[in-house]
């Protein structure tokens, strides 16, 4: 993949892609993001965190996504990539079929795509201060852009912390690995959408990192 670092072309080959489940901080938020899949059919994790391993081919930035049926939405959430002793924050979705997510969670993750934007910031440019760093989403709904989620870094459980518990270290050793670190609940609940924007916001620095991306439905053969 091709990235973008402070205006410097990076060319990565992923190896490894690890998709962070149930981050949130605050156990009132865990709950609540527990309760939005529930109303969907999905059952309650094991533990938390769970660090659900899907396929390092799936990572993308282009404008489109391919997806079987239309069930699938897209959840706005930083993203670590380490390429041996370098570390960068980016921005990612973890675009799921929420239709199989009722039956499991990890296959409903293993089966979308994941779009990311092509642009990373240097991690020693950001991690003394992530927790200033907000996140965005909108889904378009009847023709126009809805808030869809909104949050800081401060609601999701330390990155450093979720870096240990993935082994994101002990993976890059043989190669390039990146993991999505966790969302925030949606507002209006978790729901379909077939055109997804987000954006990641550096206030200190002043700048933003946004992409937008659009998930063609394929059909359902029975």
């Amino acid at each position: 993949m091709n990235f973008n670092v402070g205006g410097a072309a990076l060319n990565i080959e992923l190896t490894h892609l690890v998709i962070a489940g149930w981050t949130g901080r605050d156990a009132v938020a865990i709950t609540h993001h527990i309760e939005e899949l529930a109303a969907l059919g999905v059952a309650p994790p094991s533990d938390t965190p769970l660090y659900y391993r899907v396929s390092a081919s799936l990572l993308t930035s282009a404008p489109h996504v391919e997806v079987v049926g239309g069930n699938s939405s897209g959840e706005v959430e930083p993203m670590i990539v380490q390429l041996g002793n370098r570390r960068f924050l980016g921005l990612g979705s973890d675009h799921t079929d929420r239709a199989l997510e009722a039956h499991s969670v990890a296959l409903s993750k293993q089966v979308c795509a994941k779009p990311c934007a092509a642009e990373l910031w240097a991690w020693d440019e950001v991690a003394n201060d992530l927790e200033r760093i907000s996140l965005e989403s909108w889904i378009e709904e009847d023709g126009e852009w809805v808030l869809y989620q909104q949050g800081t870094l401060a609601s999701i459980r330390p990155l450093a912390e979720l870096i240990v518990g993935a082994g994101l270290d002990s993976l890059a050793t043989d190669g390039c690995a990146a993991m999505m670190c966790g969302t925030f609940g949606a507002k209006g609940g978790v729901r379909p959408a077939t055109r997804f924007r987000m954006r990641m916001i550096d206030t200190l620095l002043g700048r933003e990192i946004a992409h937008e991306y659009t998930a063609i439905t394929l059909p359902e053969v029975a």
